[in-house]
């Protein structure tokens, strides 16, 4: 590829972008940890307690995802479910949302999905910050939290973060951008 003004840039604008991720990965790190209560969730087989998810892990990758209603949601928990050996090789990994544990084990079955999900129960969710009442109406938002179990049985909130068109955990986005007129119109759907 040949070298021109704009290329240099965007290299020099690339390599900008890696550095700023890895010190904004690492001043997370740096973040005080958030000891959380031992939450009750719900699975197919009944009530499970947060303290349970982590198995024989010290980490925990909990996903808050909105529900089968959502074609976004269902977008990042597709990507994930490509990385779901890979993720339980480093932490314990479960996806949480709104809906029944019922309606969760058929639409997982639907998706192919081979992650345990669990639904959200004695506010979680809420208490993570990823659901608020707006307009009397209980809204959701998606993302993850990041836990980690210390040898005394506490639970820490490591970390969390937003999901999103444009964010760093799904690559769809970044693969479209590099497109003719980049990621466009386009929105996620559950079939093409």
């Amino acid at each position: 590829m040949t070298t021109t003004p704009v290329a240099d840039q965007l290299a020099a604008l690339e390599k900008e972008i890696m550095e700023k991720t890895q010190r904004a990965h690492e001043l997370r790190r740096q973040m005080p940890a958030e000891k959380v209560r031992d939450h009750v969730l719900e699975g197919p087989d009944g009530p499970v307690k947060l303290s349970d998810l982590f198995g024989d892990e010290k980490d925990l990758l909990v996903v808050h995802n909105m529900g089968k209603s959502c074609p976004y949601c269902t977008l990042w928990a597709d990507g994930l479910n490509g990385l779901v050996d890979h993720i339980q090789s480093r932490t314990a990994f479960v996806v949480v949302s709104p809906d029944e544990p019922a309606t969760q084990k058929a639409f997982a079955a639907s998706r192919g999905w081979r992650f345990r999900m669990l639904s959200d129960g004695d506010e979680f969710t809420e208490t993570m910050g990823f659901e608020h009442e707006q307009d009397g109406k209980t809204r959701y938002a998606p993302g993850f939290s990041t836990f980690r179990k210390h040898g005394d049985g506490t639970i820490e909130r490591v970390a969390s973060s937003w999901f999103g068109p444009g964010d760093l955990y799904c690559s769809v986005w970044h693969l479209f951008e590099h497109l003719e007129g980049g990621t466009g119109e386009w929105q996620p759907k559950f079939s093409y």
